[in-house]
C-alpha cells in the first residue's frame, strides 16, 4: 500500500519536472520540442547523442544543426552551462564532465534529419559520468529523449 502511493506520488513530481525542463529548454534550444527526438545511446567509451526532427522540415533541422554545433564547442571546452540551465547544476555527471572536460573530446557530425554528438573518453569514470547525465536527460526529456 505505501509503496503504491510513493509510486503515485512520483509520477505528478516526474511529470511536473519535464513541464519545467521542457520550459527552461525552450530558452536554450532554438528548435522545437515537439518536432524532435532525443536520443541517448551510452556506449563503452562515452555515448551518442542524436537529435533528429520528425519530418523533413528542413527550417528545423537547420536549428538542430546550429545548436548542436554550439554545445559540442561549449562541451569540448568544459562549458555545461546550457544543460545545467535545463536539468539543474546538481544533474548526474555534469559535475565530472565539466571539471575533467579536457580527458574528453565531444565531436559533431550531420545526420540525416537532424544532428549526433559523439562523446569519446579513456577515462571510466567519465564513461560512468556521460552514461549518468544520459539517464537523467532521458528522464527529464520524457516523450522527446530515449536510450
Amino acid at each position: 500500500m505505501a509503496l503504491a502511493l510513493l509510486s503515485a506520488c512520483a509520477k505528478p513530481a516526474a511529470q511536473n519536472r519535464q513541464v519545467a525542463v521542457e520550459r527552461r529548454s525552450e530558452q536554450v534550444m532554438p528548435f522545437s520540442m515537439s518536432a524532435t527526438m532525443h536520443t541517448f545511446i551510452p556506449t563503452s567509451a562515452g555515448g551518442v547523442q542524436s537529435v533528429m526532427v520528425h519530418n523533413d522540415n528542413a527550417d528545423q533541422i537547420a536549428l538542430v544543426r546550429q545548436h548542436l554545433r554550439k554545445e559540442a564547442s561549449a562541451f569540448s571546452h568544459g562549458d555545461f552551462s546550457d544543460p545545467a540551465y535545463i536539468h539543474g547544476t546538481n544533474m548526474p555527471g555534469i559535475a565530472e564532465m565539466e571539471h575533467d572536460y579536457s580527458k574528453m573530446s565531444v565531436t559533431y557530425s550531420d545526420i540525416p534529419n537532424g544532428a549526433r554528438l559523439v562523446y569519446y573518453t579513456t577515462d571510466p569514470r567519465l564513461v560512468q559520468a556521460v552514461h549518468a547525465w544520459f539517464k537523467a536527460q532521458v528522464s527529464d526529456h520524457g516523450s522527446h529523449a530515449t536510450m
